[in-house]
Formats: C-alpha cells, structure tokens, sequence
C-alpha cells in the first residue's frame, strides 16, 4: 500500500440490504455480481485452494450444481489464491476425482471482495477467508449469511433448505418454520395490534390451524 494512502474500512454487509458490488477476476473471466442480477446468488468463500475439508466442498457442490440450477441459482466460490491456482486445483478435481466444477471461483487475492463481505476473521486466520456464504436475491440483497469456522465443512442439503426457504418466502411473503423443507405449513405473521388479534380470534375460532393467536400456520 501506497505510504500515505488510508486503507478502505469497510462495514459488514447487513441482511436486506444491497448486496456490496464487486468487479473481480474469476475461472470464467472477469465477472460482477450486477452480471447476474435478476437471479438468486449463492457466493461463498473457502480458505484455500488444495486443501481437503473445501476440496470436499467443493465436490458436493459440483455434484448438486443441477438442484442448484432448478432453483435457478448462480454459484460463486471465492479465496484469496489466484487464478493459476484455481485452474490448476480445478484440474486436478477432475483428474483426481473425477468431478467438473461448472461455476466460476474469484481470484480475490488483493482480498477486496473478502473485505467487503466480511469473510476474513483474524481470529480464525489474518489471510484466509472462513467459509461464508451469502444468499443474495434477484433484486440484488443480501437475504441470509451463514458463517462457519474453517474446520467445519458445510452441508449442501441445509444450503438447498436455506434457498428453498428464502425463495418461498419472497414469493409467499410467509415465514417459515423450525425445520421448514418445501410443502410443509408456512407461518403467518402474528398480530401486532390489539385489533389484528381480536380479528384474528374472531375470523379463526375453532379452526385446527390455529395454535395460537399469535401462531398461526397455512395448514
């Protein structure tokens, strides 16, 4: 860094608000996530390249990407390693292991894109990103993030329950709850008025989907 120049503070990225722009270089080219608005964004960070707990990840990644793709989700891997390393471990995934990795890995080795989402705890590392990952919607905001330390490997099934979930929510505008998986009762907001209750109570007595007036489900 340039003697004089003050390094960038970023704040951390907050749920529902917009997702930090970046411009980066990547396994498939220079990409931008206003490139893919429109779509939900799943972008997720990994350590380091060549290394056993995100090479498995990375794995179970690829071989979802089709269930991925029906949810019609973008994927986007970052580190900080450059692209050479990403080829090159890219490459020996699929000699090695016999899978392809279809979606773009960033080159982040300036550690811009890092910084701006809050991937890089010094607790944890000073130079390495922990395993993040952002669920950003078609509009362009950050609708869930899931942080894990870099020992713990992710589960691509609680990933799919995750989307599934925030998809059906800004589709339905309905919540959902504890263990939600697609086609299981949503949950309707609760009353926040002495009348909302009151209606409620009145509009719904008797009927086996009321818990409680301020639970109350689809089915």
């Amino acid at each position: 860094m340039t003697e004089g120049m003050v390094e960038p503070v970023y704040r951390l990225p907050r749920i529902n608000e917009p997702a930090p722009e970046f411009e980066a270089d990547s396994t498939h080219g220079k990409i931008r996530l206003s490139d893919f608005r429109g779509k939900w964004v799943m972008l997720f960070s990994h350590p380091a390249d060549f290394t056993p707990v995100c090479t498995t990840e990375f794995v179970a990644f690829a071989r979802a990407f089709d269930e991925f793709e029906k949810r019609q989700v973008q994927l986007i891997g970052l580190s900080v390693d450059s692209v050479p390393a990403h080829l090159a471990w890219v490459h020996a995934i699929q000699e090695e292991l016999g899978v392809h990795i279809p979606f773009p890995i960033i080159a982040d080795i300036k550690m811009d894109v890092a910084q701006r989402y809050g991937m890089i705890h010094p607790g944890d590392s000073t130079t390495a990103a922990v395993r993040s990952v952002f669920f950003i919607d078609p509009d362009g905001l950050i609708r869930a993030m899931i942080y894990y330390p870099l020992s713990l490997g992710r589960s691509v099934t609680e990933l799919l329950r995750v989307i599934d979930g925030l998809q059906f929510n800004y589709r339905e505008k309905l919540s959902t709850p504890a263990d939600w998986t697609p086609g299981q009762p949503a949950v309707y907001p609760a009353p926040n008025t002495q009348e909302q209750m009151e209606q409620r109570i009145k509009e719904d007595a008797g009927k086996p989907n009321l818990k409680a007036w301020w639970l109350k489900t689809t089915s």
